[in-house]
């Protein structure tokens, strides 16, 4: 009789973790990075490359790092969401342009608009990586002391900016640098 319910007792453990996997939300992939400091880098700005771009040019901002690339099938989805957000003005917004090319990234913002206030060009992904990327879209919102606060995985929609990233924004906004 204990030889069958073994099997039944693992059966029913399997089932239990399964059925909790099957609720949680794959977008919702938590960052170590969370309440942390936001990762250095310092890279060519992707329009003017002779100018560098760092996330401590944003000290003191409540900003949005978008992680994008000309190659991503998902940003096409989530950039008229931008460009909004751009148009309103109410956060600054700092891309980065992930393993692209210069040349095809800039036809690619002139093409769909440029809703970025800067874009920092990262041609190996080394400042992604830092940063904890492992697909694009990404974007973060970081406070005004430069810690990463939210972020959002795969292509952000309205809803997204609606209930998650702008009231945020404006949380972040009333806390003092």
């Amino acid at each position: 009789m204990w030889r069958y319910l073994a099997p039944l007792g693992l059966f029913i453990v399997l089932v239990v973790f399964l059925s909790i996997g099957l609720k949680l939300d794959p977008r919702e992939v938590p960052s170590p990075l969370i309440n942390k400091p936001a990762p250095a880098f310092k890279l060519p700005e992707l329009h003017q490359p002779q100018q560098m771009v760092s996330p401590a040019d944003f000290k003191g901002k409540v900003w949005l790092l978008n992680v994008w690339a000309s190659w991503c099938v998902s940003c096409r989805a989530e950039h008229p969401v931008l460009n909004q957000m751009a148009r309103t003005s109410q956060v600054p917004i700092l891309g980065l342009n992930y393993k692209d090319g210069r040349d095809v990234a800039q036809q690619w913002l002139r093409q769909r608009g440029d809703p970025y206030t800067v874009s920092a060009f990262d041609e190996d992904g080394r400042a992604g990586i830092d940063w904890g990327v492992y697909g694009v879209p990404e974007t973060f919102v970081i406070d005004k002391r430069g810690a990463i606060r939210y972020k959002h995985t795969g292509p952000i929609d309205q809803k997204a900016v609606n209930d998650k990233i702008m009231p945020l924004v404006r949380e972040l906004e009333k806390e003092p640098a």
